[in-house]
């Protein structure tokens, strides 16, 4: 076999109760998750802003952009909920560079999966009593979505990974928001099939145990923009492509239709700065059409607190080493902008 088994490493179970919640964080959860739920059943007519790094490198870095995140959520609450994007699992295309910190808890030095699931939980767990914040997270693996499953409050699954069963399966099992990203291929019937299929109760394999899941009635998509045959970005944020999306929800008989837009990665072809442009665009879309703002609930924005991104080693605070992010002053404007324009 290729297989090289290093150590058996402790189950998710274990991991809770060597790092548990504590009373504090359990509340914030509870309440946030209540709002946030809110948003996409329609009792609550609040925008969402998922917003912050491509990739969570630098524990003492993404505590410190969360707290800014956090003064300004007091200030736009009657308007916006606020969710960071505490990604700690970095899908990549050819499977070579930084996997996020559950693999590299420093970038520099090499994978430790062990140090890595426990540097994940306490970041995560830091951020909440700190900002009082509950975040979102991509789900890369699904076999690991229990060490986190008692802390985040939404999770994103990719568009490398949204035609796989067991990540549709796994989703159905929530009981947070998911986010079903479109393919790589621009698909929009296989995003809303993965949609679907969260949707429903299954019966599977899951982490050693035959399960049985409920169904996950806060499904939704995310037009994160596709990518041709030549390799080219086109972009599914426009008008155009929402009306499309609302068409489709109708036609499928699907609970709290509702999408996200993604400005960045193919929507934005990875130019950061574009982000600005594209959220105010679709923010002009929902002002034009009533029923397409009641099915975009929010956006996903990525920002640091430096502009763009380096080279790991180095060592530029607050910058991003995958994708290149908005930088802290322009974003803060933009969720002031966004406020105004809800």
């Amino acid at each position: 076999m290729g297989f090289k088994f290093i150590k058996k490493l402790p189950s998710p179970a274990e991991i809770r109760e060597a790092y548990p919640v504590s009373a504090k964080i359990a509340a914030i959860k509870k309440e946030r998750d209540a709002r946030i739920r809110e948003v996409f059943t329609g009792q609550s007519d609040k925008f969402l802003v998922i917003i912050g790094p491509c990739s969570a490198d630098n524990e003492d870095a993404v505590c410190d952009y969360i707290n800014r995140l956090s003064r300004v959520q007091e200030k736009v609450s009657d308007r916006l909920i606020l969710i960071p994007r505490i990604y700690t699992n970095k899908p990549r295309t050819t499977g070579e560079g930084y996997k996020g910190m559950v693999h590299q808890p420093d970038p520099e030095k090499k994978p430790d999966m062990l140090a890595g699931i426990i540097a994940i939980r306490k970041m995560h767990m830091r951020a909440i009593e700190e900002s009082g914040l509950t975040a979102a997270d991509e789900m890369l693996y699904p076999e690991n979505w229990r060490y986190l499953s008692d802390i985040l409050s939404y999770v994103a699954v990719g568009a490398r990974s949204v035609e796989n069963q067991q990540h549709r399966l796994t989703v159905s099992g929530f009981d947070i928001p998911a986010g079903m990203k479109n393919p790589t291929s621009g698909d929009f019937s296989v995003m809303l099939n993965s949609v679907y299929a969260a949707q429903h109760s299954h019966d599977f394999i899951f982490r050693g145990w035959e399960v049985q899941t409920t169904g996950n009635e806060l499904t939704h998509t995310i037009l994160r923009g596709a990518v041709n045959k030549h390799g080219q970005a086109i972009p599914n944020y426009h008008y155009e492509d929402l009306e499309l999306l609302l068409q489709m929800y109708n036609k499928k008989d699907l609970k709290n239709p509702a999408c996200i837009v993604d400005a960045n990665h193919s929507n934005s072809n990875k130019q950061y700065m574009e982000q600005v442009r594209i959220v105010k665009e679709v923010l002009h879309s929902r002002k034009h059409n009533p029923d397409i703002e009641k099915l975009v609930k929010g956006v996903m924005i990525e920002s640091y607190i430096e502009g763009g991104c380096q080279k790991v080693g180095e060592h530029i605070y607050g910058k991003s080493i995958t994708d290149p992010c908005l930088d802290w002053e322009s974003s803060e404007q933009l969720i002031y902008s966004i406020a105004d324009l809800v």
